[in-house]
């Protein structure tokens, strides 16, 4: 590495967020950027540590050591080069993705791991910045046609990597504007949508089509698809959330996180809400679900100017350092504490609804609750649970959201009339060695075949995917494994 000491010489280092009470006032993104000597020595931080468990941690393969080295080096173009090689949109996964690369740093063993994330974040706009990431159609073209189904992570990953080798690829997204969940589930404080139409216009100018509001299987025809595109990919995602049935469910103000989310992002966009809007102003909010959704569910509602925000997860509480059950380099369960509740919510562990209490009007205004205990199993794992008797009680609560994860993508309609297999969880049986499904030319990836994963997992299967597309089409790929990268 360029400095084999540094990791002795500095200390993880991150970067400035504006004041809370500030950040809560807009949507914007309130990270500021590291300085240019800062981020200098947290390059230097990365160890000749000789085996970097670092690329086996992330999904991508992601060849961490050498872009980091060459930051230190302050040789930006190698570094986009190295970056990119791997990872189609880093300007995505340098903001939202969760870092399962710095938990594998073998730094981490016993000091903070390197700050990979924010170093992939700043690679990636300084080589916008300097020019260095222009739009590169293809020389030559196949003949070939692939139809991408959805415009996430996954889909557009598969759709970049299809055109690089000369395909004509067609995205349908059923949105009014692409990006799926980057478009309409991340807030926007946590990625700007000036960012996706970036990288989308890019992608434009490489020569993919977008298509918007081109739901297939309802105003667009399969047939027209299976007949007109040599080739299919799935990347709808895992759509269908988690639903909560009990008593006083259809109460007004139990809504799902997602209808929650996308509102505010079309508000932000200053696109047209057009079903009821779900406002957290003035009220008593509980958001019953621990991970990042219920996570941005408490940010977008404190700017709301939401009266309180208590997030209940059902689990016991996370540990907040390693244990026994998990040992490094594995991704660990750990307690997790976001800018979104820095900027304010309560949060309880171990609590089961039992009901939602609704007014004479049928407007929700309490929620009855009891905490619960667990069994532990010999892996350190939650079993069972049952009730803490003289615990139940209601709580006052105009508005619940339901951010308890997803189940499977949409069965009705296009899985449906394509006749496509599904696995034992209600996902889209697709090999996982060759991504195809039950028809020979639709391919799957990202959450609709794997379930609910995280987005550097959606990238890292519309990359695969798109290998196997072109084998399928050209009888081999030009494409790179993540197991076998050039970046020179």
């Amino acid at each position: 590495m360029g400095k084999v000491t540094g990791f002795q010489e500095y200390d993880r280092v991150a970067p400035i967020r504006e004041e809370v009470a500030t950040r809560v006032k807009h949507y914007g993104e309130f990270l500021n950027n590291l300085p240019p000597q800062e981020l200098n020595n947290q390059a230097a931080r990365c160890m000749d540590c000789g085996v970097p468990f670092c690329q086996s941690g992330c999904p991508l393969g992601n060849v961490i050591p050498e872009f980091n080295d060459a930051v230190y080096q302050g040789k930006w173009e190698l570094a986009a080069n190295i970056l990119l090689s791997t990872n189609n949109f880093p300007e995505f996964t340098g903001r939202i993705c969760p870092a399962p690369c710095e938990s594998a740093c073998v730094l981490g063993i016993n000091k903070p791991p390197v700050s990979i994330e924010e170093i992939e974040k700043h690679i990636i706009e300084i080589a916008f910045e300097k020019g260095f990431i222009k739009a590169k159609a293809p020389l030559i073209r196949t003949g070939k046609k692939v139809a991408v189904i959805g415009s996430g992570p996954a889909g557009l990953a598969a759709a970049a990597q299809l055109n690089k080798v000369g395909h004509e690829v067609t995205v349908f997204e059923r949105d009014d504007a692409p990006g799926g969940l980057l478009r309409y589930g991340i807030p926007d404080f946590k990625l700007q949508k000036n960012v996706v139409d970036r990288r989308i216009d890019l992608m434009k100018e490489e020569g993919i089509i977008f298509k918007c509001k081109a739901n297939v299987g309802e105003n667009v025809e399969i047939g027209t698809l299976l007949r007109d595109f040599n080739a299919i990919v799935l990347a709808g995602g895992s759509t269908i959330p988690r639903d909560l049935p009990i008593d006083g469910r259809s109460a007004k103000g139990v809504h799902f996180a997602m209808d929650f989310l996308k509102q505010q992002n079309k508000r932000v966009a200053g696109r047209t809400v057009e079903a009821e809007d779900i406002m957290a102003t003035g009220k008593n909010v509980i958001v019953i679900g621990g991970g990042d959704t219920g996570s941005d569910c408490i940010g977008t509602s404190n700017r709301h100017g939401a009266k309180s925000v208590t997030q209940f997860e059902i689990m016991p509480m996370p540990p907040q350092a390693r244990n026994e059950h998990m040992p490094w380099p594995n991704y660990p369960m750990l307690l997790k504490n976001t800018s979104s509740h820095e900027e304010g919510a309560q949060r309880a562990w171990s609590v089961n609804t039992k009901n939602f209490i609704a007014d004479e009007k049928g407007n929700l205004k309490a929620l009855k609750v009891v905490d619960v205990e667990w069994e532990i199993d010999a892996n350190g794992r939650p079993v069972t649970f049952k009730e803490v008797a003289g615990t139940e009680r209601d709580l006052p609560c105009e508005l619940v959201l339901l951010a308890m994860g997803f189940l499977h993508p949409q069965k009705e309609g296009l899985l449906e009339k394509l006749g496509i297999e599904l696995d034992n969880r209600g996902n889209v049986k697709a090999s996982e060695h060759t991504y195809q499904t039950n028809i020979a030319k639709i391919f799957a990836a990202g959450d609709v075949r794997r379930g609910q994963s995280l987005v550097v997992w959606a990238i890292s299967e519309g990359r695969e995917a798109a290998r196997k597309v072109d084998e399928y089409l050209m009888g081999a790929t030009k494409l790179a494994s993540k197991d076998a990268v050039a970046y020179a």
